[in-house]
């Protein structure tokens, strides 16, 4: 059969060309997953936007299967009859057997191929495909638990699919099945058993019991190794889960997860080792001019303003051009997404801010939904307070304006006094009156089922952030999914990140963390964890991540307390940044973009493919893996110009100049900026010994000798000395050496 092919996999400077080529004109991909045109949570992002680059590579012979729910079809996927051929016939075959196959095209960039399965419709056979699944398998599904009855309807219905179409096939094709997480895990096992003739590749997007263990706050990372996993499957009355997501990773030819921190959570979990890694990218859309969007930011960032001025309406007391927004979103798991640590920080922070008199205004947005049952009255009423306001103004405006215009036709300068008389008066008075709350803005937006023991919400009585006037960190709890069409905030989430000025995700367990990754390629920086698989993938692509606007926080070889401060100082630091240096900031921090593109991270799942394919088909497949050394890939330098965060990223620039500050309006050369970044390519900076320095030449510039003084202990002497020889300077890291030299002098 034709196999329309086109592979889009291009490589990064830095990387070698994918040069493998594999013969697929009679292969056939299937990728099977609960979340096809199914949104459940993260696995959905993955399989939409991966959809495009896998369509480029297997045209007409790529088809996705999950099941058929009518709410979203209706909306996601255009039913047609099935263009294949031998997918027509299995289809048919399984229908007139009293099945339920709907066939189509998901709505969605490269408008994939979809097999949906009513699994609902064949709910009679429950019985005796469990007493199948029993008898082959050893495992048992209990009848109380409804997501595992429908991981075996579903497993069964697309064993049935994959090996009706394998026997409806004129020649032997070479089928490939790609199965994602536990709910799909069953169809893998099935396919083994009866031995089709079927490559099959098993993803994990996080193993289950990992994610029982850490929601149970078990210390999980330093127990890997201890954890008996059958009790603690047992306890948590997940055996029966946990034993199909086992099979499968064990029963499948190629067995791949998204990052190297679950890698070893799945082999002391799962008891097999990835075969590889394969992390979750972005469609990654370019911008033709560097500036755009920066744009998007600036009038997103207005949109949120305008949500601001109505929250806190009475006590609009903070100035909005020196107001940040940060933000946290993702599932409602209180610790597991770190927004435990996230408000204690925020607690912490809000005490520095007040102390050191700064005039920034920290706003926390956290976007998780919970159970309510409206928006919170208060909230709404703020909305409407401005919208009164805004509309009073512009009749005002429209008064004055008139005014001005006769006074100009006859010929005179207007009488400044007789611009606005009484009734303009009157009414700006009634609009002021309308501000005037009594309480303090609320927290949380929506009125909660659950407030007296609502873990966010608590959390924010104990540290006592109740948006008061004096309080340089404000709150705002939005316990729902953002939507353009909400009444109170009406924006799409992509609209609202690219509003904010920092994404803040200290998770304790987050497999991959597509929430900061959004971030990243819409400019936007983030703090993230050396426990989750962005972050340990950013570290290991970036020699300094926090000089591109990603933070790594330490959660895994550092205590609660100690991971506190980290936070607090990474928000600390950045509140004291510049509107230059954020900008210089957002500008390296969408450079990063690439990385996370499919076009580069979609031929990790082409090498796990022809791994599959090579060890199902031996005879027409061979894969050989070139072993690469560690040093291998792409690896971005440090930048070469002004550090956004002096105190935190590594000494590798200059220290700017305090008149940087002032000149809001300079004009920033893009260009320039990133061909200093191409060309700073270094080793990681080894503090010299201070044996080897010469007592007679200055360690920060060699041009001019030094002489040893006690007055030069003080730190802002040394700085002011490096800023006048700045142009002179070799490493800004130099700096921490003047001091050790000049303690050795003085003592």
């Amino acid at each position: 059969m034709p196999l329309a092919r086109s592979l889009s996999v291009t490589s990064l400077s830095g990387l070698e060309e994918w040069d493998e080529e594999f013969d697929l004109e009679d292969a056939v991909l299937f990728e099977i997953a609960w979340e096809v045109a199914n949104k459940v949570g993260g696995i959905y992002t993955v399989i939409q936007t991966k959809a495009r680059l896998t369509a480029e590579e297997w045209g007409e012979n790529y088809f996705l299967v999950g099941p058929y729910v009518e709410s979203n079809v209706r909306t996601q996927v255009e039913l047609i009859e099935p263009t294949n051929p031998v997918l027509k016939r299995t289809i048919d075959q399984m229908n007139a057997s009293g099945c339920k196959i709907y066939f189509g095209r998901w709505l969605i960039e490269g408008s994939p191929y979809v097999v949906l399965i009513d699994v609902g419709f064949t709910a009679w056979s429950l019985d005796r495909w469990k007493r199948e699944l029993w008898e082959h398998c050893g495992i048992g599904v209990p009848w109380f638990d409804r997501e595992a009855n429908d991981a075996v309807l579903f497993g069964f219905l697309t064993a049935w699919l994959l090996g009706e179409y394998a026997a409806q096939s004129e020649e032997s094709p070479h089928i490939v099945a790609h199965f994602h997480e536990w709910l799909a895990g069953l169809g893998l096992v099935l396919c083994r058993q009866r031995q089709l003739p079927i490559a099959t590749i098993f993803t994990t997007h996080a193993t289950l019991l990992g994610r029982y263990l850490c929601a149970g706050s078990v210390d999980f990372y330093n127990n890997l190794a201890q954890f008996n996993v059958d009790k603690e499957a047992g306890d948590r009355q997940i055996y029966h889960r946990y034993c199909l997501e086992r099979a499968a990773a064990h029963c499948t030819h190629v067995f791949t997860t998204v990052s190297q921190i679950t890698a070893i959570e799945a082999e002391h979990l799962l008891k097999r080792k990835p075969d590889i890694i394969t992390p979750n990218g972005l469609n990654v859309k370019k911008f033709s001019a560097m500036h755009e969007f920066q744009n998007l930011h600036a009038q997103s960032k207005s949109r949120i303003q305008e949500f601001v001025r109505g929250h806190f309406y009475g006590h609009l007391d903070f100035n909005l051009d020196k107001c940040l927004f940060l933000f946290i979103a993702g599932r409602y798991e209180f610790s597991n997404k770190g927004a435990d640590v996230f408000l204690e920080a925020l607690a912490r922070l809000n005490y520095l801010l007040r102390v050191n008199h700064s005039d920034v205004t920290v706003i926390a947005f956290f976007i998780m939904p919970a159970r309510t049952n409206n928006f919170n009255v208060e909230t709404l009423k703020g909305q409407a307070v401005r919208k009164q306001l805004w509309d009073t103004a512009q009749t005002v405006k429209e008064r004055f304006g008139k005014k001005l215009y006769e006074s100009l036709l006859v010929g005179q300068l207007p009488d400044v006094s007789k611009m606005l008389d009484k009734e303009d008066f009157t009414i700006m008075k009634r609009a002021i009156f309308a501000t005037q709350r009594q309480s303090q803005p609320p927290v949380c937006t929506h009125n909660m089922l659950e407030d007296s023991s609502d873990p966010i919400l608590s959390c924010v009585r104990r540290i006592g952030l109740f948006n008061s006037s004096s309080d340089r960190v404000k709150i705002i709890f939005h316990p729902e999914f953002l939507s353009s069409t909400s009444p109170l905030l009406p924006m799409d989430y992509e609209e609202f990140v690219r509003g904010c000025h920092l994404g803040v995700f200290p998770s304790y367990y987050e497999p991959w963390g597509y929430t900061p990754a959004e971030c990243t390629v819409m400019g936007i920086p983030s703090i993230s964890t050396n426990l989750s698989g962005f972050g340990c993938f950013m570290e290991e692509h970036i020699a300094d991540p926090s000089a591109y606007g990603i933070y790594i926080l330490d959660r895994r070889y550092k205590g609660v307390d100690e991971s506190c401060n980290q936070l607090t100082s990474f928000l600390f630091q950045f509140c004291k940044q510049s509107r230059r240096q954020r900008i210089i900031q957002r500008n390296r921090t969408e450079r990063l973009s690439d990385l996370l593109d499919w076009r580069y991270l979609g031929r990790f799942y082409i090498a796990a493919r022809h791994m599959a394919l090579a060890k199902a088909f031996p005879d027409t497949f061979i894969y050989e893996p070139e072993e690469t050394a560690s040093t291998a890939g792409f690896r971005y330098p440090r930048p070469a110009s002004v550090p956004p965060s002096p105190a935190l990223s590594r000494h590798s620039s200059p220290h700017h100049s305090e008149a940087e500050d002032n000149e809001e309006d300079e004009r920033y050369d893009e260009e320039l900026e990133a061909e200093k970044d191409r060309v700073n390519i270094r080793q990681p900076y080894t503090m010299p010994e201070i044996a080897s320095l010469s007592a007679s030449s200055c360690p920060v510039c060699t041009s001019e000798p030094l002489k040893p003084s006690a007055s030069l202990i003080s730190f802002g002497i040394v700085s002011f000395l490096h800023q006048q020889k700045k142009a002179q300077c070799r490493e800004l890291g130099q700096l921490s050496v003047v001091l050790l030299v000049l303690l050795v002098y003085q003592y």
